[in-house]
């Protein structure tokens, strides 16, 4: 089953269970697909189904931060659930120890030797770890490959 179909089905089986919060993101998340075809003219498969999810955790967590340094715990809160599930249609993400195995495997390959090639190393750690890997800590450990 497609990530698209299992969003689907999820968003009638939170009607039926009438948990109107997660009924909610859903329809947010699907609104934001929805939004994305028709830009697009196309028909989204799971890696850009994935990439969406990414951008409305990332909005997520800057969002809590914001809500938190301005003392409104409500909000915040509220955001912490929806994030609790968006991260329900994330793949199995890759820990900083496999990022870092990964990135040192993709300079090696791509030869790069220093700071001058971190956009065409970082061109292809986005397109090897998409969905798999937090983008902030892969460009973290390609700085770090790269500096060495």
């Amino acid at each position: 089953m497609s990530l698209k179909a299992q969003i689907t089905e999820d968003m009638k089986a939170a009607m039926r269970a009438k948990d109107s919060a997660r009924l909610a993101t859903i329809r947010l998340l699907q609104a934001a697909i929805k939004q994305k075809e028709v830009d697009e003219r196309t028909e989204l498969d799971d890696a850009a189904v994935i990439a969406i999810v990414d951008k409305m955790l990332k909005q997520r967590k800057d969002s809590i931060a914001a809500f938190e340094s301005a003392g409104r715990q409500d909000l915040a809160e509220q955001e912490k659930a929806e994030t609790a599930v968006l991260q329900g249609y994330l793949p199995q993400r890759m820990s900083a120890e496999e990022i870092t195995a990964a990135v040192q495997a993709i300079v090696a390959e791509l030869g790069a030797s220093g700071p001058a090639d971190m956009g065409k190393v970082m061109g292809v750690v986005k397109t090897r770890l998409a969905g798999k890997a937090d983008m902030g800590t892969a460009s973290a450990a390609v700085k770090a490959a790269l500096a060495g």
